[in-house]
């Protein structure tokens, strides 16, 4: 025979409420962002293919490329010694802007999933918080495949710039990264599916790639390609660097590249490529808070 046990009222009284204090906005965002970001990076261990790929597509550029044009005259690509030091910069910047254009892709299965509209109605202290995630992770996974790519052409041929120079290719590489991947993340917002996102990705990135000083130099290109070339973000990232390779005493006032419309110094590749970074990251907000609304 069962029995209803009522509770006592001066229990339930004299029970001491606990209140909720309102948290640390900072700390929730930043434990939010990294919980994303592990989530990203949990399903590139479970999937690591796309990581070996990416490391694979661009030493495979180094190597067949640089083989292809290793008999080329001394001189004809300017101050570098080979082609592979010539093509070293080209590849670097190549594999993180390929890596930063796919960065709205999880953003986008994510959608087609239902799993965004889970995280849209979660008690997150900032939505934005989707978006850092996804670019933190592209920033970390385009410093691991940069790393292995500038120790392969070091074994190639193309030489190693000392320490400086090497956080001047990080620093080149988070302004490149954070530009293109949000463009990246604001087309994953923007278009309907992961076929028209595709198709866009496939679209702009080998047309960038040879628009740009990756695989030749200007004095190479037709005065239209040169225009073109300049007009490329791809090219204020690449000439620096590959400037870093050549010079070990560059300053800021180093000339890298001789544009059609006049000579570029390294602080003012830097200067574009800030610009262009925000821009971009400017240009998705309006999209952005549309779509955490």
């Amino acid at each position: 025979m069962s029995q209803t046990v009522t509770p006592n009222p001066a229990t339930v009284l004299t029970t001491p409420r606990v209140e909720t204090s309102p948290g640390n906005p900072i700390g929730e965002f930043t434990q939010e962002t990294l919980a994303l970001t592990k989530r990203l990076f949990i399903q590139l261990k479970r999937r690591p293919s796309s990581l070996i790929a990416g490391v694979i597509q661009p030493l495979m550029w180094l190597i067949l490329f640089g083989a292809l044009f290793q008999n080329a005259p001394q001189g004809m690509f300017g101050e570098s010694v080979n082609y592979a030091q010539f093509l070293g910069a080209g590849v670097i910047v190549f594999t993180a802007f390929s890596g930063a254009l796919n960065a709205g892709l999880p953003i986008m299965f994510d959608r087609e999933f239902g799993f965004l509209n889970r995280l849209l109605v979660a008690p997150l202290s900032t939505r934005f918080s989707i978006v850092v995630a996804s670019a933190i992770y592209i920033l970390l996974l385009s410093f691991i495949q940069t790393a292995v790519i500038v120790t392969a052409g070091a074994f190639m041929g193309a030489g190693l710039p000392g320490g400086l120079g090497l956080g001047a290719i990080a620093f080149i590489t988070l302004l490149l990264v954070l530009g293109v991947t949000g463009l990246s993340l604001g087309l994953a917002f923007a278009l309907p599916g992961h076929i028209e996102l595709l198709a866009v990705i496939f679209v702009i990135n080998l047309p960038l790639l040879f628009a740009s000083t990756a695989l030749a130099p200007l004095s190479f290109m037709p005065k239209w390609l040169q225009i073109v070339a300049t007009l490329n973000p791809l090219s204020y990232a690449i000439e620096p660097i590959r400037y870093l390779y050549l010079h070990s005493d560059w300053t800021l006032s180093s000339i890298v590249m001789e544009a059609p419309w006049g000579e570029v110094s390294f602080g003012g590749a830097l200067g574009i490529l800030a610009g262009f970074a925000a821009v971009a990251l400017l240009s998705i907000q309006p999209l952005l808070r549309r779509t955490f609304a």
